[in-house]
């Protein structure tokens, strides 16, 4: 009887942890690093769910960088930011705030920012820098998970 309740045991362990490593919502699953790229702006619905994603994936414990990139990088200006509103997914002010709040990190294409005006006076007291292409072909090397908008 105890060899039975033995393997029963064994059994339910088993299958928990198969459950738990198939399960994306699994309590314990493995913290990942995200790269979420970014370039676009004038749809509101898909820049505010950028960064509703990115939000989301800071709030459950993993890691995220930001890519803005072309129009993207315009999200980082604080016009943009302020004004923002995605039907469904919220104002990109507050998705900014919770990302900044959680660490997250910004990276904005120098080229496409150099050609729409952005300069280091709009990155002042964010959590961003400017960056080259090796740069978005580095975050992407080292993430887990890419994601774009």
């Amino acid at each position: 009887m105890k060899t039975r309740f033995n393997l029963l045991i064994v059994f339910l362990l088993f299958t928990t942890a198969l459950y738990a490593q198939s399960n994306p919502l699994a309590m314990n699953s493995p913290k990942l690093k995200f790269l979420i790229h970014v370039t676009q702006s004038q749809d509101a619905t898909r820049a505010a769910l950028a960064f509703l994603v990115a939000k989301t994936a800071l709030e459950e414990g993993h890691t995220v960088s930001l890519f803005l990139a072309g129009d993207g990088v315009r999200l980082l200006q604080d016009q943009t930011l302020n004004e923002v509103t995605g039907l469904g997914t919220g104002k990109l002010r507050e998705h900014y705030d919770a990302i900044v709040k959680g660490n997250g990190r910004f990276y904005l294409s120098g080229n496409s920012s150099k050609a729409r005006g952005i300069t280091q006076d709009d990155l002042k007291d964010k959590p961003a820098e400017f960056a080259l292409p090796n740069v978005l072909v580095k975050l992407a090397a080292d993430s887990d998970r890419i994601l774009t908008y």
